[in-house]
């Protein structure tokens, strides 16, 4: 009889800790090898921040830089989102930041170039699912800000168009809490844009929507 490995379950459950909180958790993050994504990346970035945020920011997956250093958004859509935050009126330093998938998903044109982004999958999102919902339970924010499609997706299904909701305010049930969020592009996409300014000032006017939600 073969025995199946770990990641083919497709599944993070198995390698949540049974008790603790997101120093528990991000230690048992460390280990996941809940998909394949792990194989090839070179650790886990899972979130980090404020662990009573009253705001968290849900982003896609970690990013070349992010891969390298182990937290998330610390490369240049990360520093954006920094400045976009401060200006909308929103300390990042109370924020807590995250992605729905931890692990670096890439391909590249050929050996030894640059990694370059790849989007996960459907089933990727869902296998990771249960640590975003350990970390909503733990940290409890008044409100998620979603970062883009794939975050969306991994949050409100598959249907999800953030092109169609974003800047409001929306109220749905995320892994069995009723919450809050504001659907906004993400960062990445704003220093891709051909009009960077006009793409940066719609960011910051949808992190406005979220900071009024907060106040």
């Amino acid at each position: 009889m073969v025995t199946k490995a770990p990641e083919d379950a497709y599944t993070a459950e198995p390698f949540l800790p049974d008790r603790g909180g997101l120093a528990a958790l991000r230690k048992a993050a460390a280990g996941c090898r809940g998909c394949p994504l792990h194989r090839e990346a070179t650790q886990t970035v899972f979130g980090t921040g404020n662990p009573h945020a009253r705001v968290m920011l849900v982003g896609e997956q970690p990013g070349d830089q992010e891969d390298r250093q182990g937290e998330p958004f610390v490369g240049p859509a990360g520093k954006l989102l920094d400045r976009a935050l401060a200006e909308a009126g929103i300390d990042p330093a109370d924020a807590y930041v995250t992605n729905a998938v931890k692990h670096f998903k890439f391909t590249r044109a050929e050996p030894r170039k640059r990694r370059i982004h790849k989007a996960p999958s459907l089933r990727e999102m869902t296998a990771c699912g249960p640590w975003l919902a350990r970390e909503l339970a733990l940290v409890g924010p008044e409100l998620i800000v979603v970062l883009g499609a794939t975050a969306g997706k991994a949050l409100l299904g598959s249907s999800f168009r953030v092109t169609q909701v974003r800047g409001t305010v929306l109220e749905e049930e995320i892994h069995g809490r009723r919450e809050r969020l504001v659907p906004t592009v993400h960062p990445s996409s704003v220093l891709r844009s051909d009009d960077r300014e006009a793409a940066y000032r719609g960011l910051v006017a949808d992190l406005e929507v979220a900071a009024r939600a907060l106040s």
